[in-house]
């Protein structure tokens, strides 16, 4: 069926860490006032380093981002285009590193 995704995308699994595409960074600009309302924040800098991706029924971002002087990770839901709807920040962790790996959370 071409209702399936691409056999490099498997369902259910992370693909492998990407650097961050100027598509990662649109989602995280998008996410941004949500993110800055759960953190209590305001932040002058979020800008994508890298991330990966998991197809479920949308995607799921978890997106590695410089915030200034700190490090956090995102986990960023959109929807597939058929369902409508806006991504939004689903969950995300701070006090993290560049050099810190992006895990499923």
């Amino acid at each position: 069926s071409s209702d399936l995704p691409p056999k490099s995308r498997m369902c259910g699994g992370t693909g492998p860490t990407q650097p961050a595409t100027p598509e990662v960074q649109d989602l995280c600009n998008q996410i941004r006032s949500e993110l800055e309302q759960k953190t209590g924040k305001n932040y002058t800098e979020l800008t994508a380093h890298s991330y990966k991706s998991q197809v479920v029924a949308g995607t799921n971002y978890f997106i590695k981002v410089c915030c200034g002087d700190e490090w956090l990770h995102l986990r960023v839901f959109r929807p597939l285009p058929c369902n409508g709807g806006q991504p939004s920040l689903h969950s995300y962790q701070v006090s993290k590193t560049e050099e810190e790996e992006i895990h499923y959370f």
